[in-house]
């Protein structure tokens, strides 16, 4: 950022200390979280030498509203560049489409993807709920010799994008269910040997009915949000239910917060 920030000649040095240090980049769309209000007017013309000094990026846009709502999707406002909101990102070997306004997606997730894929054994048969764009599904099916890949997405835009990313990237072995987790998982009939629940703010709500579904000796990784100072009783809570527990950081939430992966065994 100090390289863009030192090109930002019409800027001042009031204003350049406002210029926000960190973006986004889902495929060619750069994503800032905020602008300061004194900065309203410079705007573009920041977008604009953002863009001159990464080619990759064709659109830079801002969030004015964060994750919200049930199916946690963000307000962006487009501040130059091309007009759409739809973009291909890569990551860990797959191509994923999605519109970055209508569909749930962090880039920040790509290592915690790429880390749930070398624990996943030949044969296995997994379960993703809240599976989104299906950035799990792909990179788990891609990079993997699982059986088979089931993911259930709520929000019917991000569920449309899944199905077509699973053509895009040739992937047989993965099926996707469009619906209410609460409603869909229990009329499924078989069980698996890990699922996966990548919805921090409330997959423990869910956790009882994940269990019925996870075979004996099964893994189940749940994402939290949690300050450091909760580690240590939330492993302590959860070893109470389970064989072993595992609390890794996969992320910062916020100022203080982390998201976090709790790998637990029964």
């Amino acid at each position: 950022m100090t390289k863009f920030k030192d090109t930002l000649k019409k800027l001042t040095k009031k204003e350049l200390a406002l210029v926000p240090r960190a973006f986004d980049t889902v495929g060619s769309i750069a994503i800032f979280n905020e602008f300061p209000p004194e900065l309203k007017k410079k705007e573009k013309y920041i977008a604009q030498t953002l863009m001159q000094l990464q080619p990759n990026i064709k659109t830079v846009a801002k969030k004015v509203k964060q994750y919200s709502g049930r199916l946690r999707t963000p307000k962006l406002v487009l501040i130059a560049g091309s007009k759409s909101k739809e973009t291909l990102h890569v990551e860990n070997g797959v191509r994923l489409k999605l519109n970055v306004e209508s569909c749930y997606f962090s880039t920040r997730s790509s290592n915690e993807r790429k880390r749930i894929a070398k624990l996943v054994k030949k044969g296995e048969s997994i379960l993703v709920l809240f599976s989104g764009i299906a950035p799990f599904p792909c990179v788990i099916a891609k990079n993997t010799k699982a059986k088979e890949v089931v993911g259930i997405e709520l929000n019917k835009k991000a569920h449309k994008f899944a199905l077509e990313n699973i053509k895009l990237n040739k992937l047989l072995n993965v099926s996707l269910l469009h619906g209410d987790v609460k409603k869909i998982l229990p009329c499924l009939k078989k069980k698996f040997d890990r699922i996966l629940l990548p919805l921090p703010k409330s997959a423990d709500k869910y956790l009882s009915l994940a269990l019925k579904k996870l075979k004996p000796k099964g893994t189940l990784h749940l994402y939290l949000f949690a300050e450091e100072k909760e580690f240590k009783e939330l492993k302590k809570e959860y070893k109470k239910k389970f064989k072993s527990v595992k609390l890794l950081k996969c992320g910062m939430y916020s100022p203080g917060v982390y998201r976090v992966c709790l790998d637990l065994k029964i």
